[in-house]
């Protein structure tokens, strides 16, 4: 949702649409953050055993004793930091009511509105009605069935109620299968689910350091072990991983494939059976891609994971320039962890990894010496990042990192396990600490 996060929100729809269903499992689901009141029509005439069709007045008078209760337990959720998901709310039983003549209900209702916490977005899980005709028919609730043309007249006037009102209301089509609308809920209220065993993982870590430092190594270690490991040993979950490597190395064949044609090469030049950058605008480039990738994984994920990119730059400006780039919705989740190694070790690394017959290969290419030299001599991550750990400032954001010494290189996943744990525990607190809680 793009305007100020809800905190209470009432779900409502036609009968047997699945309301109660839907929030009881984002109740057993959410139990860190939601909390669920029930329908406080069905509350008050289940607890008195009132007839909802023909005892109106009574339910009237007892909505009127009810109503400074459930405010009451509505604010005390809001206080607690809870998010307030509601079950129908009485514009629902004002729509019914207008639709049978229920004058005396109707002339009440202003107070009892008045007496009202507000909901600040209204959820509405909608279906045609001759499927809630045969939901209510299957779930085999006669006392509170109500007939098709009723429904009509019912939705057309919660449709002018909300209108009179100006409300946020969302309509989620629930007319497919069960988790698919259940998906579509959490997307709507910003839900994603935590694993209490696991703790809370990283969203967005950027893992940086210069070629050959270790960064694949790494996600390829994290990426063998089992969730539960992940999670709770190195606060990762399932690893979504964006490398701009391959989009460079695309570049580098479509380079080839100009020159195959006759025409000049844009990008690179052929260097000791390799390539090298000719065109420094390329890392703008690369950085712009890496945004638009990350916009679309970000959009689409279901489940909590940790979306992981991994870069190198160079230069004395290469990493001020690539976080000026980087989208400010990337930036308020990220965390980072640059992988240290001298030039030196990196470029023996580079050499020792180099496989000529898969050179475009993310654990087997090389960066040739020339281009070692002029884009990776220098590093301005020390500049930028002078402390071990901290948080590095870029515009509005303060951004945690931790810098981890990756040398001497090692193949044990013993050493490698305690190396990476050390550091992504310690990372963690710094993002924990920053972050919002929700």
């Amino acid at each position: 949702m793009n305007e100020k996060r809800a905190r209470h929100i009432a779900v409502e729809g036609l009968p047997a649409v699945g309301k109660t269903e839907t929030l009881a499992l984002l109740a057993r689901f959410y139990p860190r953050s939601v909390r669920v009141v029930p329908e406080l029509v069905k509350d008050v005439v289940e607890a008195e055993g009132i007839d909802l069709f023909r005892e109106r007045d009574r339910l009237t008078d007892a909505l009127r004793r009810a109503v400074p209760e459930r405010t009451r337990r509505v604010n005390e959720i809001l206080a607690a930091g809870y998010l307030c998901l509601e079950e129908s709310h009485l514009g629902v039983h004002a729509a019914y009511s207008q639709t049978i003549g229920d004058a005396s209900f109707l002339s009440a209702y202003g107070e009892l509105e008045a007496g009202l916490h507000r909901p600040d977005l209204y959820l509405r899980l909608d279906v045609p009605i001759a499927e809630s005709l045969a939901r209510q028919a299957a779930r085999g609730t006669p006392q509170y069935a109500i007939e098709g043309p009723m429904l009509e007249r019912f939705l057309h006037g919660l449709s002018t109620w909300h209108d009179a009102r100006g409300t946020r209301l969302i309509t989620i089509d629930a007319d497919r299968p069960a988790a698919a609308v259940l998906e579509a809920v959490e997307h709507a209220l910003g839900l994603k689910y935590v694993s209490a065993s696991g703790g809370e993982t990283l969203e967005v870590l950027f893992l940086l350091g210069r070629p050959a430092s270790g960064k694949s190594e790494f996600i390829d270690f994290m990426s063998r072990l089992p969730a539960h490991a992940r999670a709770s040993r190195f606060h990762l979950g399932p690893v979504d991983v964006i490398d701009d490597f391959p989009i460079l190395w695309q570049k580098f064949e479509e380079d080839d494939a100009w020159e195959r044609l006759g025409r000049q090469r844009l990008y690179s030049r052929c260097a000791d059976g390799n390539y090298a950058v000719t065109d420094e605008g390329i890392w703008g480039f690369l950085i712009d891609r890496i945004n638009a990738a990350a916009a679309e994984r970000l959009a689409r994920a279901t489940r909590p994971s940790t979306l992981l990119i991994e870069f190198s730059r160079g230069g004395p400006r290469g990493y001020a320039d690539a976080f000026a780039a980087l989208s400010d919705d990337l930036l308020s989740r990220a965390a980072i962890l640059y992988v240290s190694v001298s030039f030196e070790e990196s470029w023996r690394r580079n050499l020792a990894r180099y496989d000529a017959k898969r050179r475009s290969g993310i654990l087997t290419h090389s960066v040739p010496r020339e281009e070692m030299e002029r884009t990776y001599g220098t590093d301005d991550w020390a500049r930028r990042a002078p402390a071990g750990s901290g948080l590095l400032p870029v515009r509005n954001h303060r951004i945690p990192y931790l810098t981890m010494a990756n040398e001497p290189e090692s193949a044990d996943v013993e050493v490698l396990g305690s190396r990476y744990e050390s550091a992504l525990n310690a990372l963690h607190a710094l993002w924990a600490r920053r972050r919002p809680r929700r």
